[in-house]
């Protein structure tokens, strides 16, 4: 899937981990991904935990994707932070599945929390 995956391609975002319905990625804060206040843009963070939710999701074999999601930026991420989400998948029913991915950086610190729901279609992959 990150073969086909531009987006987290052009983020620098790494596949440390994946098996079924979970995952771990990191990414590194490029001056490229701050905000006018110097901090990282909070799409940043959304983007790395959407990818980990796309690769948790997807880890079945069954097409997902994302119908709802939400995330809560809990303190904000710095220039050469390296960013960790890791997706956890807390249901999995037949059409629907939910996942919650926690991203830290690179002390630990819970740098936001993000909640997402998937629609599992019958198409496999």
């Amino acid at each position: 899937m990150m073969q086909l995956d531009a987006y987290s391609q052009w983020m620098g975002i790494q596949v440390l981990h994946i098996d079924f319905g979970t995952t771990t990625l990191s990414c590194t804060i490029t001056p490229e991904m701050l905000n006018g206040f110097g901090i990282t843009h909070g799409g940043i963070s959304y983007a790395l935990a959407d990818s980990a939710l796309a690769f948790a999701s997807n880890s079945h074999g069954q097409h997902c994707v994302s119908i709802e999601t939400s995330i809560a930026h809990i303190k904000p991420a710095q220039l050469n932070d390296t960013l960790t989400a890791v997706c956890t998948e807390i249901q999995k029913g037949k059409t629907i599945a939910r996942y919650v991915v926690e991203i830290t950086n690179q002390r630990s610190e819970l740098i936001a929390r993000f909640n997402g729901t998937v629609f599992r279609s019958e198409k496999t992959w």
